[in-house]
């Protein structure tokens, strides 16, 4: 990794520990992500739509959650699961996830993702919101390891944001598409550089496919995209579960 992507990463790392009292603010649609009742209604419908499709892929077993906020996901992830290790870089909002899934099935961890290597094979491996945060130097790395934690026969479930303004506060704006970086203000104004990538579906299952998996990604109207994936070829190693 190059200083100038470990800076970004740094970066982006800090902006989601300052941002954890507004965290919810943009999937609840309040303060400066409401956009009105209709945008905000197109949202919760497709965000149903998008937890319709997790409770069809019914994440059962171990499950890792990676970056897993203030558990908005976890709580529906622990509805399936035998157990739940759901990893944050912020010790701020794993606090608040914490609050809000207090279960003996989940057990939290605070690590910066792309260091952390998970210490058990998984049944499950779930990110939401993540994804478009992974630079493209770290692109092929962060699916070895996805791979690398699954047991055999593992599965895959993410989703993540379309490029769409009404996504974003009022006071962001979408990043220029040849880029990979956005700049994103907190309530208070203050300003912090992340990584945002936004995907196409037929585009992330070939690219996907050339890193050896099988995935059928798909998109909401307006606001998500959503998939499922699995290892093309089984892996050989030793169980470490």
């Amino acid at each position: 990794m190059t200083d100038q992507v470990a800076g970004l990463l740094a970066e982006q790392a800090r902006y989601y520990r300052e941002l954890a009292g507004e965290y919810e603010d943009g999937w609840f649609r309040r303060g400066r992500y409401d956009r009105g009742a209709d945008a905000n209604a197109r949202w919760f419908a497709e965000a149903a739509e998008v937890e319709d499709a997790l409770e069809r892929f019914h994440p059962a077993g171990r499950v890792l959650e990676l970056a897993c906020g203030t558990g908005v996901w976890t709580r529906r992830l622990v509805g399936h699961a035998d157990t739940v290790t759901a990893a944050d870089a912020s010790p701020e909002v794993i606090e608040l996830a914490r609050a809000r899934v207090d279960d003996p099935r989940v057990s939290y961890v605070c690590a910066d993702l792309f260091a952390w290597e998970p210490p058990a094979s998984y049944d499950v491996c779930f990110f939401g919101f993540w994804l478009s945060h992974v630079p493209e130097a770290q692109w092929r790395s962060f699916w070895a390891k996805v791979r690398w934690c699954l047991r055999p026969g593992g599965r895959v479930f993410f989703v993540d944001n379309l490029p769409s303004d009404l996504s974003a506060a009022v006071d962001d704006s979408l990043p220029d598409r040849e880029k990979e970086t956005m700049t994103r203000r907190l309530a208070d104004g203050r300003e912090f550089r992340i990584v945002k990538r936004f995907y196409e579906p037929h585009a992330l299952c070939r690219r996907l496919a050339e890193l050896g998996w099988d995935a059928q990604v798909q998109a909401t109207a307006e606001f998500f995209i959503y998939g499922q994936a699995t290892p093309i070829s089984e892996r050989v190693e030793v169980d470490r579960g």
